[in-house]
């Protein structure tokens, strides 16, 4: 079986990838020379644990090429999937689908058979059927079939989301559409992976709902976080208690500075114009995007705090830039806006990521020093700040972590370290929603 893949960005690259491992021949078109020059040289331009062997492999297998010409790419292709960006349109915070119907022309421009069309990127209800016109209105003369397969990957396990996923949605109007989308999806059959397929609607929609949904835990165990810290409650016990609820579920019931991505944070504020456009306005969502941008904006407030009020002249360690571990992305990142307010706050950051030091050169205050790893970060630090949960934070001694700072004031986020022990070193711990702890406090004890 034949597919096209239009754009060689984390979904792309990534779908391409897996779709040629389950032995489907795949080219992807890359637009952007300088990508396309790394792709092809075997340059992997994202960071996602074990992409690089899956491309290089179905590369050199035969199964998994690349090209700057869309015509090149569609040329067999019994399925086109538009993979390209839907970032936030400035202003009224709807998805941005230039690219999407600019991938949409070049292909129509260029295919002379038949063929499903289908979009992997997210987009708005009602796209499935506009692309429909459009390729009605562009090309009459060959039967162009328009499907909706939304991706649910995670960064950082992306792979295992697609080759091992909870499900494969599949917005298909047609038999022949919902046949092609299937076979490409057959080796998930082994494994029993529900396939749902629904109308176009419905499959657009799905990946704003689930995204909305997830992002709407994540902001509620923040507030309630925040509700432990103020009434001496702990919030992992809280967690543990609502999440072994069936109903609820434990995952994404961790506290921490706020959700960041390439998706729910342009998600959710996508279904929020969506839904306000159709006349069903989803406050729900409405207030998990202002509640979250809330708690990003006063990340450094809660360090100064802590700080006794002023963080003038400090020293600040800064460990995590990326939005989560296991990977390099900053868009949406917590960490940024942290970083400004210290910053501007006339505190001395020092920052360190294990993936994302690159990217985060050209968004942060030029004033920041880099480390060239944690310990060189925390070398005479007054205070340490974790902004994302990477292992490598997790295995840093308390012991280790007083020895080289100079200050005793722990910041944890993310709430990657153990109270009691931070405590025994000789140091000061603030976690997020840790009001009370049930680990022995050497200093309450004393008292």
């Amino acid at each position: 079986m034949h597919i096209a893949i239009i754009g060689g960005g984390y979904v792309g690259l990534v779908s391409g990838a897996c779709f040629a491992e389950f032995g489907v021949d795949v080219i992807i078109a890359e637009t952007d020379p300088v990508k396309l020059d790394r792709l092809s040289r075997g340059e992997i331009p994202i960071y996602e644990p074990g992409l690089d062997g899956l491309v290089a492999r179905n590369a050199a297998a035969g199964r998994l090429r690349f090209t700057g010409a869309v015509a090149e790419a569609v040329a067999k292709a019994e399925a086109v999937f538009i993979a390209v960006g839907t970032p936030t349109r400035r202003g009224d915070g709807h998805a941005d689908l230039t690219y999407v119907f600019a991938a949409a022309e070049q292909i129509l421009a260029s295919l002379d058979h038949p063929a499903v069309l289908v979009t992997k990127s997210t987009v708005p209800v009602g796209t499935g059927r506009k692309l429909a016109a459009l390729a009605r209105e562009r090309r009459p003369d060959l039967a162009i079939e328009i499907a909706s397969n939304p991706e649910f990957l995670r960064e950082g396990s992306a792979i295992g989301d697609f080759m091992r996923p909870d499900r494969v949605i599949v917005g298909a109007e047609t038999p022949h559409a919902e046949a092609v989308l299937r076979a490409l999806y057959r080796p998930l059959n082994l494994i029993e992976t529900p396939i749902l397929v629904t109308g176009l609607e419905t499959a657009e929609l799905t990946k704003y709902a689930a995204n909305a949904f997830l992002a709407m835990k994540v902001t509620f165990i923040n507030e309630m976080a925040d509700l432990c810290e103020n009434l001496g409650g702990d919030v992992h016990d809280l967690a543990r208690g609502i999440g072994l609820d069936g109903r609820i579920g434990r995952k994404f019931l961790h506290p921490g500075p706020g959700f960041g991505g390439s998706c729910f944070p342009k998600d959710t504020l996508a279904l929020a114009r969506i839904a306000d456009e159709a006349g069903a306005p989803s406050r729900l969502t409405e207030t998990v995007v202002a509640v979250n941008d809330a708690r990003k904006s006063g990340l450094a407030g809660r360090v100064i705090a802590a700080a006794g009020g002023s963080v003038q002249g400090l020293r600040i360690a800064v460990l995590g830039l990326a939005f989560k571990p296991e990977t390099d992305d900053l868009r949406e990142t917590p960490a940024i806006p942290l970083i400004d307010g210290l910053c501007d706050a006339g505190a001395v950051v020092t920052a360190y990521d294990p993936a994302a030091m690159a990217g985060a050169r050209a968004l942060l205050p030029a004033r920041v020093i880099f480390a060239e790893d944690a310990q060189s970060a925390l070398d005479g630090a007054d205070i340490l700040v974790i902004a994302t949960e990477w292992n490598a934070f997790r295995a840093l001694a308390p012991t280790r972590i007083a020895a080289l700072m100079r200050g005793r004031i722990i910041m944890d986020l993310r709430n990657i370290f153990d109270p009691s022990a931070i405590r025994a070193a000789g140091l000061i711990y603030h976690g997020v929603g840790r009001g009370r702890t049930r680990s022995f406090d050497p200093e309450a004890a004393e008292a």
